[in-house]
């Protein structure tokens, strides 16, 4: 995440009419690797105390890509200091501690001061472009949301411990790290909220090497979740981390009274929409949009019709959003109010799946 958020500040404003923003800190916890990762990255110097570099005077915005155990903390701080803060998703570990990200997020709102947090995918044009179908009505009424990100980074039980399979400073596995992103995005395009949910987590290898022996692992592998939304549709999520010869697959499938709609990440410039109102029956089907048009969300600051652009295009356009946002005083999305609500999906999930009413056959 340093890599991806670094490279969008470097390349914003070359791309983007927004205000001039200089690399000027990179924090980390090692001095020699972010001393060296600050010159690599394009920041100005490196330190290893967040709390001091927080209150100089010439820090105005604080980007946080630490694990989520320490977003909270240092979110806080740096809302109370009066620096902008763009957080990495989810919002943080717990609710209590993302119900207090928000309230002070709220509080220095009203001082004119913003926040943000990353889910990036909401700037993908073909996500942002199948959002705006389905404001217009083209899809009808939504009934059903297919959402499953799947990556295999995990699938070899040889894998080593990271913090990301610790409890303690990941929060959650899978469920945390991936299907927040699918969660939000079901939320995002049908700008609807979930209501309630049924869900199981699982993990497939419970115990694997760590830097000083064997670890348990005290997070889920994978998830999955049968979610009704406020207005009336029904979405099931899956989320895995060992789904071998998956990659990077956010894979989400819409499905309404006129229309449908179908995306992969993996083909990130290509939407997938069928029209039912078109022509007769048998000549329908999904087809095939390049969304690299200039009229499409966020391209027209890029390439000619047909270049296609890529997954770190999505940390630009999230540079870009919150500096015209900081610039025109407008309260960025997603707000840590959105990120809260899907803290609180996470958790009724994780409720869910403690309790599982199973039924024998």
């Amino acid at each position: 995440m340093g890599k991806a958020h670094s490279q969008a500040w470097r390349n914003v404003r070359a791309f983007f009419d927004v205000p001039a923003a200089e690399q000027r800190v990179l924090v980390g916890r090692d001095a020699e690797q972010v001393s060296k990762a600050a010159e690599h990255y394009g920041w100005a110097e490196s330190a290893t105390d967040w709390q001091q570099v927080i209150g100089r005077d010439d820090i105005d915005i604080v980007d946080i890509c630490a694990p989520g155990a320490l977003h909270a903390e240092i979110a806080i701080a740096a809302l109370k200091a009066g620096k902008h803060v763009l957080v990495e998703k989810p919002l943080a570990n717990t609710i209590a501690e993302s119900q207090a990200m928000a309230a002070t997020a709220r509080a220095a709102r009203d001082n004119g001061i913003q926040s943000m947090v990353g889910f990036n995918y909401r700037r993908v044009p073909a996500l942002a472009h199948a959002r705006q179908l389905i404001a217009t009505g083209r899809l009808g009424t939504v009934r059903e949301v297919h959402a499953s990100y799947l990556q295999d980074w995990l699938a070899d039980e040889a894998a080593p411990m990271t913090w990301r399979l610790r409890k303690e400073t990941a929060g959650s596995g899978a469920l945390g790290d991936i299907a927040s992103h699918a969660i939000d995005q079901v939320q995002f395009l049908l700008r609807d909220t979930v209501t309630d949910v049924s869900a199981r987590l699982h993990t497939f290898t419970r115990r694997r090497p760590g830097p000083d022996g064997v670890e348990d692992v005290t997070v889920d592998d994978a998830a999955w979740a049968t979610l009704s939304l406020a207005g009336g549709a029904v979405a099931s999520v899956h989320a895995s981390r060992v789904a071998l010869g998956r990659k990077n697959s956010l894979r989400i499938e819409i499905y309404g009274s006129k229309g449908s709609l179908a995306f992969d990440l993996e083909r990130l410039n290509e939407l997938q929409f069928l029209d039912a109102t078109a022509g007769p029956a048998e000549e329908q089907g999904l087809r095939r949009i390049l969304v690299t048009e200039p009229g499409h969300p966020y391209m027209d600051a890029w390439w000619p019709a047909g270049h296609t652009i890529g997954w770190e295009h999505t940390f630009t356009h999230q540079a870009r959003d919150f500096l015209t946002a900081i610039r025109d005083g407008i309260p960025p999305s997603p707000s840590f109010e959105d990120g809260l609500q899907v803290q609180r999906i996470l958790a009724a999930i994780e409720e869910s799946a403690a309790t599982p009413a199973t039924v024998h056959l």
